[in-house]
């Protein structure tokens, strides 16, 4: 029941391997890359607890030896503290240039982990085991890496393609169902952008794959992933297409930026209500059907999911501050802010022509349903 998808990058191609049991398989796949039968592992607290030693486990059976760090969990670690203690501790390892470093987590620890491989001897080879839906489908493919500061998410970092990525899917089951929900939204959020297909499809899987279906699963990671891959190989550092893998970013990262990157929005649940919004301005600017907008609402309430701005506890900014949050994104160009707006489900573009007024109404109409 393991999938495989190639990333064909010249000089930098990796295999993505989805399905479950692949942590007590991990020896076989890490082996072919190294060159002295060591790594270090950089994962969170949590995810260690739960499979640190099951990842031990599975490289001793090939004879492959294990340094292991464990940071705290949750958005705050993918700071500039943090990255420097992973760079002085993979130093403290003495990591030469032809180790592997393992990143083993979710989002923030692939981020964070491959930011510091990237920059660690001016550049370590580093692998992804991804242990959220959300890093399974989505930041654990395509060589982002990156922290956040002050100004914003993911404002510093550099592109740094990892050498192999291993999705086990069978660790899925043990996270909790907010988490799952919230990787879901990066699952959507492929099929709004160019599947409507593949939209269709997970209206009537949905229900399963929350559920625990393993097929279900690995059918959604591979179909998110495939799409991911294809789009990078044709534009690998966002200078086009690669954009539109940012549906739902613009209006998410400023919703996390106003929530402090706390557990009151987590960033799946951040890009879920950003697409709800997305889809929303494109209908008030005439470019798709109002019926758009209310499916992609509707598929989302019935997973349980967050939707609007209602959905966020606490108090958020007005519709003027969470604009100006807005503007710290990284697809401004030359001042302009930059939206990934769609013609219906299935069919988003990038365009730079929004008026501020329509931008402004949608965020007020969302405010006013708090």
């Amino acid at each position: 029941m393991t999938e495989r998808v190639h990333v064909a990058l010249p000089g930098r191609s990796y295999d993505v391997h989805i399905g479950p049991g692949l942590l007590g398989q991990a020896g076989s796949y890490v082996a072919p890359l190294l060159r002295r039968p060591r790594v270090a592992v950089i994962s969170d607290e949590t995810v260690a607890g739960l499979h640190l030693e099951t990842l031990r486990a599975g490289l001793a059976a090939e004879g492959i030896s294990m340094e292991a760090l464990s940071l705290p969990p949750g958005e705050g670690t993918k700071c500039w503290a943090e990255l420097t203690c992973c760079v002085e501790w993979l130093l403290d390892q003495q990591v030469e240039r032809g180790d592997i470093v393992v990143a083993f987590g979710g989002g923030v620890i692939g981020d964070l982990v491959g930011f510091a491989a990237a920059v660690l001897r001016r550049g370590v080879r580093f692998v992804q085991i991804p242990t959220s839906l959300l890093a399974q489908v989505d930041s654990s493919v395509g060589g982002k890496t990156g922290i956040n500061t002050r100004h914003g998410k993911n404002l510093v970092g550099v592109f740094h393609q990892p050498s192999l990525v291993l999705a086990d899917t069978a660790v899925l089951g043990t996270l909790e169902p907010r988490d799952f929900l919230a990787g879901y939204g990066e699952v959507v959020k492929y099929g709004l952008l160019g599947d409507a297909a593949f939209f269709d499809w997970l209206e009537q899987q949905g229900p399963a794959l929350a559920d625990g279906n393993g097929a279900a699963r690995v059918e959604a990671v591979r179909r998110s992933v495939q799409m991911k891959a294809d789009i990078v190989m044709r534009d690998e550092t966002e200078q086009g297409e690669r954009a539109l893998l940012n549906l739902g970013h613009t209006f998410g990262h400023a919703l996390e930026a106003a929530t402090g990157y706390s557990s009151r929005l987590l960033h799946g649940e951040g890009v879920a209500i950003g697409c709800s919004l997305a889809f929303e301005l494109s209908a008030r600017m005439g470019l798709c059907a109002q019926e758009a907008p209310s499916r992609v609402r509707a598929h989302l309430r019935d997973m349980g999911m967050k939707v609007d701005l209602a959905d966020i506890e606490g108090d958020l900014p007005d519709a003027d501050t969470l604009l100006a949050l807005m503007g710290q994104d990284k697809k401004v160009v030359e001042g302009q802010l930059r939206f990934i707006l769609a013609r219906s489900i299935g069919d988003a573009f990038v365009t730079g022509d929004v008026a501020k007024a329509d931008v402004l109404a949608v965020l007020a109409d969302a405010l006013a349903r708090r």
